[in-house]
């Protein structure tokens, strides 16, 4: 049988290391780290994870700033929220919650977010900082996923990872944080010729591709490790909504391991969000930080 790997208590694990470096920032004589949320409209999914962040800040001593905008907010003044709370000193984190409206440009507000306070890793000027290893705030997902690896895995040098998946939100992060531990990685996709074959060789599969079921038993090897980011709801025989991943769970217990759908990859991305906010507090109070200019680059590993 394959391990297991319980994304709920490696999450905790990081929250009770991200709370120990808030209380150890408020002995210093440092602020208390601060996380806005900015929530435009009235999406369901978003007021359920918004309501997860804020309860996930007390836990680990993070002071949450919530920004609730009508539907019909304008673009220019959801920038002057954000240039608001770029320019306050109690606020170390931005996040703006998506979806937005769609008479809002996502790329536009996204970009307006400092990149010292984008705590999601989605400002161009970290995008860049992480394809070309130079450091920046790793978003949230990806670096879930590889603090999960470490959980089962000693050392990353010379492994083959393949990646099913190639957005800029999971995907392309992750294939470059495992080049970053010295992986040989492959990129690939749903329309990837001969996928089964390529992911035969592979000691990681990091599955992305939001196709439930993709990954089959018969394309991993004996060994393997294996994430699977992949979430999707459908509705059962039984007539209740129920979660499936990308992986055929069942069918690959003779990996060596392999995160399950719950329960898996998606309890670390708050404890992940909570753990940049951290960083960043830490970063900009110490005057490590610019706008521009990374001096110190966020810890990624976070179990050493």
């Amino acid at each position: 049988m394959a391990e297991r790997i319980d994304g709920r208590a490696v999450a905790n694990l990081l929250d009770e290391k991200s709370k120990a470096q808030v209380d150890e920032m408020l002995a210093d004589g440092l602020h208390r780290p601060g996380l806005a949320v900015i929530l435009v409209g009235d999406d369901g999914a978003s007021h359920v994870y918004v309501r997860r962040k804020i309860k996930a800040c007390e836990k680990i001593g993070v002071t949450s700033i919530e920004r609730r905008l009508p539907a019909d907010t304008t673009q220019d003044a959801l920038l002057a929220v954000i240039a608001e709370l770029n320019a306050d000193p109690a606020v170390h984190g931005i996040l703006c919650q998506v979806p937005l409206p769609p008479h809002i440009d996502t790329r536009r507000v996204l970009a307006s977010i400092s990149p010292d306070k984008d705590v999601d890793g989605f400002h161009p000027v970290n995008v860049g900082r992480l394809s070309t290893g130079t450091g920046g705030i790793v978003p949230c997902t990806p670096l879930g996923v590889m603090i999960l690896l470490q959980s089962v895995i000693d050392d990353f040098v010379g492994l083959d990872a393949v990646v099913i998946g190639k957005s800029n939100i999971v995907g392309r992060p992750v294939a470059n944080l495992l080049l970053d531990a010295e992986c040989t990685v492959t990129v690939t996709h749903i329309y990837t010729a001969d996928l089964p074959a390529i992911c035969r060789k592979a000691d990681i599969i990091v599955a992305a591709a939001g196709a439930p079921g993709l990954v089959k038993g018969e394309w991993v090897k004996e060994g393997a490790v294996i994430i699977d980011v992949g979430i999707t709801r459908v509705m059962g025989d039984d007539g209740k909504e129920k979660l499936l991943g990308d992986v055929c769970f069942d069918e690959v217990q003779h990996a060596k391991a392999v995160t399950p759908v719950p329960g898996g990859v998606g309890p670390m991305t708050i404890a992940c969000l909570l753990a940049n906010t951290v960083q960043a507090a830490k970063n900009l109070q110490n005057g490590q930080l610019t706008a521009s200019d990374y001096d110190d680059a966020p810890d990624r590993s976070m179990f050493t």
